[in-house]
């Protein structure tokens, strides 16, 4: 089984309390409904069968400390590593989350990076398979992820659990696609919800700018906005000037875990279909932006049940008489 996180089983202990079913909780943490099973099974109260999510992360974190320790970097496991770096092309994060689903003995992400580090340091090529083909540098703290430490960070574990159950409009996920040779980017927003996405187009990867264009987009939203998510990138360093002019909270994800933001991740493979990774941002224009907002808008999604983010929007906001759960 997949390790649930401590904001899993409180999603868990939340819907279980409002009478969901394991296959809606399933579908909202994204796992599957065996899973639900088995950590109710193991976790929850002995005595009633109740799950409660004290006792259940109390159980779980029990159980951990009972295990051995994760497996050193040994000849079979860097030969999985390298493996799946090189053959199959996945990420450090991916081969570290996989090789546990699998039972694979293997290490931590962090532990990945530096082998690869290692490796280039000594002349070899194993960094060429990695996204931005470098090697992990700093491992300073628990929030570094390359690319330097948000001040007055609110961590995503102080998150409401309603944002991971996706039951209303206004729980947002941030972030930036860049555009060829790192000139230019764009800004990308979407409601957790509805899938609805704002794009703007950016100069560059400049706080102030990126500050500016999100309340700019939000601004006319403002009284339906709960939550915002980001990772931990620089350009998000004036996080508390969108949080304090939209009158919303914002969060940022854990280094490594790009799921937490899964649906931002999803939306920016769709404007990559658009703006192909090699498109040089600086020659297309606000128009053509806003015109790629609005064919993703109106195009059915099969999470939807085939309907469009535009007519989910509609719905949720001017149309009491239609409910909606994710």
């Amino acid at each position: 089984m997949g390790h649930l996180t401590q904001e899993q089983r409180y999603t868990i202990s939340l819907m279980l309390g409002k009478g969901y079913k394991k296959v809606e909780i399933a579908r909202v943490i994204g796992v599957n409904k065996s899973t639900i099973t088995r950590e109710i099974k193991r976790n929850a109260d002995g005595r009633n069968g109740v799950y409660r999510f004290g006792l259940a992360q109390r159980k779980a974190q029990d159980r951990k400390r009972g295990k051995p320790h994760a497996v050193a970097l040994t000849p079979e496991v860097i030969a999985y590593i390298e493996r799946r770096l090189t053959q199959d092309r996945w990420l450090p994060e991916q081969i570290s989350e996989r090789a546990k689903l699998e039972g694979a003995g293997c290490v931590s992400t962090t532990t990945i990076y530096r082998h690869i580090a290692a490796d280039s340091k000594a002349g070899g090529t194993l960094h060429r398979f990695l996204r931005r083909s470098k090697p992990y540098r700093k491992l300073k703290g628990k929030y570094t992820d390359g690319r330097g430490i948000i001040r007055n960070r609110r961590d995503i574990s102080e998150r409401p659990p309603e944002v991971d159950a996706k039951v209303r409009f206004g729980d947002l996920e941030i972030d930036t696609v860049i555009g060829a040779n790192r000139k230019g980017a764009l800004l990308t927003i979407n409601d957790r919800l509805t899938g609805y996405l704002w794009i703007r187009k950016l100069e560059g990867k400049h706080a102030g700018e990126l500050a500016e264009k999100a309340v700019e987009a939000l601004s006319p939203w403002r009284s339906w906005l709960h939550t915002i998510t980001a990772d931990n990138g620089k350009e998000f360093a004036e996080h508390d000037r969108v949080a304090r002019d939209l009158e919303i909270l914002f969060y940022f994800a854990r280094p490594y875990h790009s799921w937490e933001r899964g649906a931002n991740e999803n939306a920016n493979g769709l404007i990559r279909q658009f703006f192909p990774k090699k498109t040089p941002f600086e020659s297309i224009t606000d128009e053509q932006v806003q015109w790629v907002e609005k064919i993703l808008n109106n195009r059915p999604r099969k999470r939807l049940g085939f309907w469009t983010p535009n007519e989910m929007l509609n719905k949720i906001l001017f149309n009491k008489k239609v409910a909606f759960a994710a």
